[in-house]
């Protein structure tokens, strides 16, 4: 069996490594877990530390994306997350393939325009 090295090892992040990878407030991680029930991290210790594994990490990605992105209010994004939870969850796919597309086509035309 190959050694997969685009594997990510880690199986937890804290609340300010997701909140970074997202531009937000731990703040607002907190206020989204009370608005939206199924994003419950596991929480450890009696510190109440919050453990998001991937599938935290992809509901948020999808919050994130129709609030955040896309200008929805939260109430809008609970009831297209009730209405079309796998419609949602594959617009922010194609969204994230989208942005990733034009950020390289952006970086090879910086290139293309430094030879010229």
């Amino acid at each position: 069996m190959a050694l997969n090295l685009n594997k990510n090892l880690k199986l937890y992040y804290n609340i300010s490594e997701v909140a970074k990878m997202f531009g937000l407030n731990e703040s607002t991680l907190r206020y989204w877990e009370q608005e939206f029930p199924y994003l419950k991290p596991k929480t450890s210790g009696p510190a109440k530390i919050r453990q998001y594994q991937e599938k935290d990490i992809e509901q948020i990605r999808v919050i994130h994306n129709l609030v955040k992105v896309r200008g929805f209010k939260l109430a809008a994004a609970k009831k297209i997350l009730s209405q079309n939870r796998k419609g949602a969850d594959k617009k922010t796919n194609v969204l994230d393939t989208l942005i990733g597309v034009r950020t390289e086509l952006q970086a090879l035309k910086k290139q293309l325009d430094y030879l010229q």
